[in-house]
């Protein structure tokens, strides 16, 4: 399986207290304990020519990881047609927290992807509430985060196809912290946590979700149906 990790990179770089946790970019992080399963990994950022997600990068991706938090805007729109079409196609999609707000993740889904927030530093609660579902496997009950970012209800998107994890936070809000979405042949996944400011991706309940998640999200093998005007399959009986 070939991924692709996308971070924007800006947070490790302009702030001192997030490269002090994240010192070569959550990205890298992030490769590192998908690369402990024997896949092939590589990595991508903003500032990179085309994102880093040139034609032959994405056609070569099976599941693409996406972190953006402060310059959703200056990613291009051609680039997220692009990352779009391959969705389309089959390629796997892993939303990570902040990228809620994405261009990719709002086109995908039509809505304005918006809630509530606050930056309190407060625990974090997520409940399996699909403990049948392959992205909850190794997961107990519940898990916890000491200290997170909160993301409240409503959370302005379409109905999910399936609703795995649900966070409760120290300050009474409730989030549909992890769900998914088939559009064409592709499969998405959302996952809340990860706030640049905490260290989150070493967490290994997180770290198991999102290896899970690379699992369940990986193309399955077959071609895209055909669209538009199409022959009769058998012979038409006229009038």
């Amino acid at each position: 399986m070939n991924i692709t990790v996308w971070n924007e990179f800006r947070h490790e770089r302009n702030k001192q207290a997030v490269k002090e946790i994240y010192p070569e970019g959550i990205h890298q992080v992030i490769a590192d304990f998908l690369k402990e399963e024997g896949r092939t990994v590589q990595t991508a950022t903003l500032d990179e020519a085309e994102h880093g997600l040139t034609e032959d990068v994405l056609n070569q991706t099976d599941v693409l990881l996406w972190w953006g938090h402060v310059a959703h805007e200056e990613v291009s729109d051609e680039v997220v047609k692009k990352v779009q079409q391959r969705v389309l196609d089959g390629m796997g999609l892993i939303v990570l927290h902040s990228g809620h707000f994405s261009k990719i993740f709002k086109a995908l889904m039509g809505t304005s992807c918006d809630l509530k927030w606050r930056e309190a530093g407060e625990k974090e609660r997520l409940w399996v509430v699909d403990p049948a579902h392959p992205i909850a496997e190794g997961i107990g009950e519940y898990f916890e985060l000491e200290h997170e970012e909160m993301y409240g209800e409503h959370f302005d998107i379409p109905a999910p196809d399936e609703l795995i994890f649900m966070s409760w936070f120290e300050g009474g809000e409730v989030f549909r912290s992890g769900v998914t979405y088939k559009r064409g042949n592709g499969k998405i996944f959302y996952f809340r946590p990860g706030h640049e400011t905490h260290p989150t991706y070493f967490n290994e309940n997180v770290q198991r979700v999102i290896q899970n998640a690379v699992k369940w999200a990986a193309p399955v093998k077959r071609e895209r149906p055909v669209y538009g005007n199409a022959q009769p399959i058998e012979e038409l009986r006229g009038e």
